[in-house]
């Protein structure tokens, strides 16, 4: 019966302990109907030009449908299972046909033009002008000015592609997964933190196994490459991972063929269009003008990069050579760490016991409350999709609400790997109430041990800053239509700038002292382990830049000037890598298979943004540093000019509000020590 459906509860938070895979596809098709029939309704009657004729009421039903979506996407990635992933699949094949046929519409599209062209339109708020100089540009992107022929094939290579993007994100959880490796004798993990161990052995005794279970999961897989002195061991676990999804790991996940016909399809659509590729296409809705100048910008931090990389590459091949090795690829993280122990006498483990995760949680609230005046609360008795799920919510100090966030910080079985933060519903205001944005904040750390919490590696640190900054750019909008609220609308190579400028606190004396005491004996950090580790921050960070520069050209390449009819996907990332990189990857390495982010994460021409972004986010933070880490004022400028304002303006010009000129790339050369 669909009126006992949990996923049809639209008006609250999600049901999760009661949504089963059988609920999925019955209330799609429920909400579908009841959406296209509104629709059709709405769309007969005599239009005006005003936003609260047409406009207003269809960004309603396209919010309730985003909103319906999200907790099946959500659990997609975090609970993933046969039932589920079936549902999901057929639920997204339902969605994204309504939604491309619904982006097509002649009709919708002369509904949203009558409001541009209007007498009423300069008396619109400036996010309801956004809303539809948006809704207009994207529905030209969706083919709705196609003739019917090229638009119908528009259509059918959408659909496709949503349920290619699908099956290679799946395939990349299912070989992560599907990997094990059991060491039986515990002198092979030497090297590796006793409580990696501990969580190996436990992992061996569930299954039914002897000996220490290792898997491809990030709290076994990274301390294994950058802490096991067995070199045969670091191999097979490199190996493993870095052939994820392709062929070498006998096929049945084989990501090849899909990254090809994805990359076909999206030419194909771009061509219809009438771009000259999908890179250029991409790029409609961002901040870069167009692959060339993306391009550009990434060549000039590869050559900036270059000649400190080349000396940070040689200093880890010397140490290699002196135990009698030529460095590989699976050498790189425990040479690393071994010349970080050497040079700076530090160690990420060194450091961990101070970052329990609780102490990190509440000294990051602490500070997000200090900078923004708000106050962050856990609040119990909310349904979950897991037990280690918490919920929270943000508030104004007089106690309305402002926001609220569920936070899945550990691995585990079937949960997508990497760390998010998404969208649970988005701030909107109606005749009746304020809708508060809520969000989801996933992270994949090593769980609590039995008589420990969870410790977190430094790194670790920043990568929760990270997406709780994404978090924030949601959570405190004061942007009122959904579809420029929060992250909404945001051109995606500016939407990093506040998740990437939460990073620096984590580097800060007066905030390690919030987020950091020994989970024993509550002692804060040393002031000579904070100075060894803040000696350590531009480390290798060529080599950490010409990576993601790798990545970022491989990507804007792959979408330009590539032909994936009659080129190879891996040899095109081998002709990247022969110009960037300062070490070659094996040949055996198939990154591209499992590289999500751009076939199936939504960074498809678009991963450059990471770098673009730190720009702007290295550049912002320089004014806490001219002002003080805590500065009140120059946190609530960053908080009413950046995190409230969402995506209803230029983010050049939300910039220069706040920093009072436009953004240089000096504050990003200094923290990477790479300027003059």
């Amino acid at each position: 019966m669909t009126h006992a459906n949990p996923l049809l509860i639209l008006d609250a938070l999600p049901q999760f302990a009661h949504i089963e895979a059988e609920h999925i596809v019955p209330a799609l098709e429920s909400l579908l109907a009841s959406t296209r029939a509104a629709v059709e309704e709405r769309l007969a009657r005599d239009a005006g030009a005003k936003w609260d004729d047409v406009v207003a009421w269809l960004e309603r039903y396209e919010s309730r449908l985003k909103r319906f979506w999200s907790p099946v996407s959500h659990l997609n990635a975090v609970a993933d299972g046969a039932a589920l992933r079936e549902a999901y699949n057929e639920g997204l094949a339902l969605l994204t046909r309504y939604q491309t046929s619904y982006a097509q519409d002649e009709r919708v599209y002369e509904a949203y033009k009558r409001v541009a062209e209007g007498p009423f339109f300069g008396a619109l708020s400036q996010a309801q002008k956004q809303v539809v100089n948006n809704a207009l540009r994207d529905m030209r992107l969706s083919g709705v000015a196609l003739a019917p022929a090229p638009k119908a094939r528009f259509k059918l290579i959408q659909e496709r592609l949503a349920e290619l993007t699908s099956r290679f994100e799946q395939n990349v959880l299912d070989a992560t997964d599907a990997f094990s490796l059991v060491v039986a004798d515990k002198a092979r993990l030497s090297g590796v933190p006793d409580s990696v161990c501990e969580k190996a052995r436990a992992e061996a005794l569930a299954h039914g196994q002897p000996g220490y279970r290792l898997t491809l999961q990030a709290p076994c897989y990274v301390p294994v490459m950058t802490y096991a002195h067995d070199r045969d061991l670091r191999s097979e676990m490199y190996r493993a991972y870095v052939t994820r999804a392709a062929s070498e790991q006998g096929g049945k996940f084989d990501n090849t063929e899909l990254a090809r016909e994805i990359l076909v399809l999206r030419k194909e659509a771009a061509h219809l269009l009438g771009y000259p590729h999908y890179a250029d296409y991409s790029l409609a809705t961002k901040m870069a003008k167009d692959a060339e100048e993306v391009s550009t910008f990434l060549k000039d931090l590869a050559l900036r990069a270059r000649p400190a990389a080349l000396t940070e590459l040689a200093a880890v091949r010397e140490l290699a050579a002196q135990d009698g090795y030529v460095l590989e690829a699976w050498d790189t993280a425990y040479y690393g760490e071994r010349l970080k122990e050497r040079h700076y006498q530090f160690s990420e483990e060194d450091l961990r016991p101070y970052f329990p995760v609780p102490q990190v949680l509440k000294g990051l609230f602490a500070l997000t409350e200090r900078l923004y005046d708000v106050r962050i609360v856990e609040k119990p008795g909310v349904e979950t999709w897991h037990p280690d799920v918490a919920f929270y919510e943000i508030r104004e100090p007089d106690g309305t609400g402002r926001g609220q966030f569920y936070i899945d910080l550990y691995a585990r079985a079937h949960k997508r790997g990497g760390a998010w933060m998404d969208e649970c519903c988005v701030r909107e205001v109606t005749e009746n109430r304020v809708v508060l944005p809520v969000a989801y904040l996933t992270c994949n750390f090593s769980a609590p041990g039995e008589n420990q919490p969870s410790l977190l590696r430094h790194d670790e640190v920043e990568t929760l800053f990270h997406e709780f900054g994404h978090g924030l750019h949601h959570m405190l909008t004061r942007v009122d239509e959904p579809a420029v609220s929060g992250i909404n609308g945001v051109p995606w190579d500016a939407v990093e700038l506040p998740s990437q400028f939460m990073e620096n606190f984590c580097w800060q004396r007066e905030v390690i002292d919030l987020i950091g005491a020994h989970y024993k004996t509550h002692e804060p950090v040393p002031e000579d382990l904070f100075r060894r580790l803040q000696s350590t921050r531009t480390f290798q960070a060529a080599l950490q830049m010409l990576r993601q520069v790798e990545f970022a050209l491989f990507d804007i390449r792959l979408h330009s000037d590539f032909d994936p009819e009659s080129q190879s996907v891996h040899a095109l990332l081998e002709e990247v890598r022969d110009e960037i990189a300062v070490m070659k990857a094996p040949a055996f390495n198939r990154f591209e298979n499992s590289f999500t982010h751009i076939f199936a994460g939504g960074y498809a021409a678009g991963y450059y943004s990471y770098k673009w972004a730190e720009v702007l986010s290295a550049d912002a933070f320089s004014k806490f540093e001219e002002r003080g880490v805590f500065d009140r004022v120059t946190g609530l400028s960053f908080l009413h000019n950046i995190l409230e304002r969402g995506g209803e303006a230029d983010p050049r010009e939300l910039f220069q509000n706040f920093r009072g000129r436009p953004p240089k790339i000096e504050a990003l050369l200094r923290q990477s020590g790479l300027s003059s």
